[in-house]
């Protein structure tokens, strides 16, 4: 009965150490494409056949990608799962399967899948502006790709929807019906204290739009859910004067049109309301809502195609890639100027 080769006889054949075939194999260490092909060439003299376990940590393909996406709480899941539904179509369309990493661990996640070989590439999600994964993404040998622009972005591969866009086409929308005050109905304060980097762009850019047509800008810290909605129309709208603001809504949509409505406000006839949403929340409400679109799925599509293109081409220099903001106009804005409404 003929032996069966081992690494050793593989090590002999190449001239190299046990060990370097080890590495070869796991991918745990950079090896020079010279000596991979001698190690891949006496594999293939001696028919030798790794363990199946040794195959999937190898440097070839393991057609899986991971996302790091932390779930922190269950509005936080629910916000995510366009993306991931998405990214997972894209990787199943290319013949790849998709691990989800939801723990919120920070860089201990990052380094846990991308560093044992377990992925050809990650997708990190849920940037922050000061993001401790981002100096481990820099040491992998695998590409990854961030939905998400952290502050740092040197030498990374980054996309995300255009937030300083569609911040500046809400104001402008509202400003351009007369408005002189607009209330942001903005994120609940635990996002804000994470330090979510899309928030400061969209919040910085609101204002530079409103400082330039010479609005007042208010801004509300809204807590999820209706309740905390309610709590914050009623501060902006009671005891007025004058008329009610502008009201952006850059969360929370469905819920402020619910709030405004058991108030006796149609928006659109009472009250001008543009949103930071979906098209389909837009367009689901009683009165469909003036917005820009988040556009999840068209992010995460762009970010797998990318994505693969790293894949095959790792090389690629670092760049920040934005996909356009667009307003979509509805039937919550009145069409003729509103007046001064300052309170």
């Amino acid at each position: 009965m003929a032996r069966v080769p081992t690494s050793k006889d593989v090590a002999r054949i190449a001239g190299v150490s046990q060990s370097t075939v080890s590495y070869v194999m796991s991918g745990k260490r950079p090896i020079s494409e010279k000596t991979r092909r001698l190690v891949e060439d006496a594999m293939a003299q001696l028919t030798y056949q790794p363990h199946a376990g040794a195959r999937a940590l190898a440097g070839r393909r393991t057609n899986v990608v991971a996302a790091v996406v932390p779930f922190r709480s269950a509005p936080s899941a629910h916000s995510l799962m366009a993306f991931v539904e998405e990214i997972a179509l894209a990787a199943r369309a290319h013949d790849y399967d998709l691990l989800i990493v939801t723990a919120d661990e920070g860089p201990g996640a990052l380094r846990r899948v991308a560093g044992s070989a377990l992925c050809d590439a990650v997708v990190v999600m849920e940037v922050r502006t000061h993001d401790e994964r981002v100096e481990v993404a820099r040491s992998l040998t695998r590409p990854s790709l961030f939905i998400g622009f952290p502050g740092d972005a040197e030498g990374l591969h980054c996309i995300d929807f255009d937030f300083e866009g569609a911040a500046r086409l809400l104001v402008a929308e509202l400003a351009g019906v007369g408005h002189r005050e607009v209330a942001v109905l903005g994120w609940e304060p635990d996002a804000q204290e994470r330090g979510i980097n899309y928030l400061s762009r969209f919040r910085g850019a609101a204002q530079e739009e409103a400082d330039a047509r010479g609005v007042r800008l208010r801004w509300c810290v809204v807590p999820a859910g209706q309740e905390g909605v309610e709590r914050a129309l009623a501060d902006v709208l009671d005891g007025r004067r004058a008329g009610p603001p502008g009201l952006l809504a850059a969360t929370g949509a469905q819920e402020a049109v619910n709030a405004l409505v058991r108030r006796g406000l149609v928006p659109g006839r009472d009250v001008d309301l543009v949103a930071l949403s979906t098209d389909a929340e837009a367009e689901a409400q009683q009165v469909p809502l003036t917005a820009v679109s988040t556009q999840p799925r068209d992010v995460s599509r762009r970010a797998m195609e990318w994505l693969f293109s790293l894949i095959d081409d790792p090389a690629q220099p670092g760049e920040l890639r934005r996909v356009p903001a667009e307003l979509t106009r509805r039937r919550s804005v009145r069409t003729g100027p509103t007046g001064p409404t300052a309170g």
